[in-house]
């Protein structure tokens, strides 16, 4: 990954050691990431703690600006506020959605205690026309220590998402199988 040219595709496969755990190939890095609890789903549901397979686009990108410089992207770059939500409640008409807390529908808080969002990236699932229960934020974020597993998303090493972000651009996808 050098220079001016745009990673198109992002291949998160599981490694045999176990459902949670996984490799993230972009161009020639090879990293080690951070899965569902339960693996990797082709029948994504709410709460289910499993990463849903297929293609996703990267949309957007927020990072916590008291703890981390702006990521180098092409990709749309948005500062996380004390107020950053996301709702996960399949009832809610801004289910799969950002939203400003304090809110009465079940919720995400973006701005964490841990790092795990410090520089989170928003994947195309479930999110043009978002189907209730079918899975809401879905992510790219910082791994946890010993890459622990997700409830769902892809987690990887904070200087690994620095290097893919900086040849990210749209229509950069993560392929999940």
């Amino acid at each position: 990954m050098s220079g001016n040219r745009h990673l198109r595709r992002i291949l998160v496969a599981p490694v045999s050691a176990g459902k949670s755990r996984g490799l993230l190939i972009a161009g020639g890095l090879t990293v080690p990431c951070a899965l569902g609890r339960s693996g990797i789903t082709r029948r994504k549901r709410e709460g289910d703690g499993a990463t849903p397979s297929g293609r996703m686009a990267l949309v957007a990108v927020f990072y916590r600006p008291d703890r981390v410089r702006r990521p180098a992207t092409n990709l749309p770059v948005s500062p996380l506020r004390p107020d950053s939500g996301w709702c996960d409640d399949p009832a809610d008409r801004r289910y799969n959605r950002a939203l400003r807390l304090p809110a009465a529908a079940s919720h995400e808080r973006l701005w964490r205690s841990d790092h795990l969002y410090d520089i989170v990236v928003v994947l195309d699932y479930n999110l043009a026309e978002p189907i209730p229960g079918a899975g809401s934020a879905i992510f790219l974020h910082i791994a946890a220590p010993g890459f622990s597993p997700t409830e769902g998303c892809v987690a990887i090493a904070m200087p690994a998402m620095r290097r893919i972000l900086a040849v990210a651009a749209p229509g950069t996808c993560l392929d999940i199988y």
